[in-house]
């Protein structure tokens, strides 16, 4: 009976031995591991946490080229550190931008009851100039004549004479209107005008402002062109709203958390592996049972 066993002990090995160079393809590639790993996880119901590489999806992120006209309020409900805020959501999108004569001009519209062109398109072609240019503006205190402001963007800041570039060019007009209250004046028609001069508007409502008012303004869809924010607090959490928007090519490195290419690979070298030993394991269960009857009749 020991020789039977010997015999038995022989035609499995190459079964044994197929198993384990299985378990070292697995062992030695760390992918198809991570990707058995992760099946389990799931399976466990803890998947992975999603995670990406912040630094390379800055570096990777381009602005389109833009003629970007800011339209900020400086009524007298915004109180001057708020204003402060205002500019600095402002700064740091700029920083967000390729800016140059080239590639994305910026110029800032300051209204209350007037309206004051703090710069023009054609003025400033380096994020430095720029930013120095937005911490001199000071507030004008008074009234919110929201449809006055954004008729003097349309009609002056997005003018050739101002810096814009001519339609041909095919380069975007982009309108951003900071407001914390309901505007004084009409601004349903006028903003249908400068759409209709191909000026794409974002409204951005803080606090008080009218969320009517702020539909009326913007571009559609709606849902991609207004935003609200509680205070001037939090407007900056708008940054890297607008820096999504304004991105020309936006790549997220992003660790694939569930390993996909490497769990499809290992899908693949399992059933192979499985099928291969399926078909070796008939084999040695045919010669064991061979064995058996050359053993019974002896």
């Amino acid at each position: 009976m020991k020789a039977f066993h010997w015999i038995l002990l022989y035609c499995a090995a190459p079964l044994l031995s197929d198993v384990q160079g299985t378990y070292h393809l697995m062992a030695g590639d760390p992918e198809l591991m991570a990707a058995q790993s992760y099946a389990q996880t799931r399976n466990n119901g803890h998947p992975p946490l999603r995670t990406l590489n912040p630094a390379k999806t800055d570096s990777q992120c381009r602005s389109r080229s833009l003629d970007l006209v800011f339209i900020i309020d400086s009524s007298r409900s915004v109180r001057r550190g708020e204003f402060e805020k205002v500019k600095i959501f402002l700064a740091n999108i700029v920083d967000t931008l390729e800016v140059g004569s080239d590639s994305t001009r910026v110029a800032v519209v300051n209204y209350a009851s007037t309206v004051k062109t703090e710069f023009l398109l054609k003025d400033y072609f380096s994020k430095l100039d720029l930013k120095k240019a937005i911490s001199r503006i000071e507030p004008l205190a008074t009234g919110t004549m929201t449809g006055l402001a954004i008729k003097t963007a349309a009609n002056e800041a997005f003018t050739e004479q101002s810096g814009a570039r001519p339609r041909s060019r095919n380069i975007s007009k982009v309108a951003i209107i900071v407001t914390d209250g309901r505007p004084q004046d009409q601004v349903e028609e006028v903003s249908a005008a400068a759409r209709g001069k191909g000026i794409e508007i974002y409204a951005v409502g803080v606090d008080r402002a009218d969320m009517q008012s702020l539909q009326l303004m913007a571009s559609t869809p709606l849902e991609d062109h207004v935003f609200y924010v509680e205070t001037y607090g939090v407007i900056e959490k708008l940054t890297s709203k607008f820096r999504e928007t304004l991105c020309e090519v936006k790549v997220e490195v992003v660790e694939d958390p569930c390993k996909c290419e490497a769990r499809l690979a290992f899908q693949k070298q399992t059933q192979a592996a499985i099928q291969q030993l399926a078909a070796k394991l008939a084999d040695v269960t045919g010669r064991i049972e061979r064995l058996e009857n050359t053993v019974g009749r002896a």
